[in-house]
């Protein structure tokens, strides 16, 4: 799967993921990253570029240590992590 082709959010996903590999981080550190001063208007986008990359098996996505239900977006707090 070319997760590069789904825009600037799954590929920035990606990248924290692999420079945090073994470590899990928050989706809001993503688009921190990204949109340091407007970061909270990007968390729905980040939500669903992480539950893109979850269901294509890329991604672990964790609410209280459990993994979460493919079938539905989570509320936050949640925790990513590369697979």
């Amino acid at each position: 799967m070319d997760y590069l082709k789904q825009g600037i959010l799954v590929l920035a996903t990606m990248e924290m993921a692999k420079r945090r590999r073994g470590s899990s981080f928050c989706p809001s550190d993503v688009v921190r990253w990204l949109y340091p001063n407007d970061w909270r208007h990007f968390m729905e986008e980040e939500m669903e570029a992480a539950m893109w990359l979850f269901n294509q098996n890329l991604l672990e996505i964790r609410q209280d240590g459990n993994l979460i239900d493919q079938n539905y977006l989570p509320e936050a707090p949640v925790r990513l992590n590369i697979k």
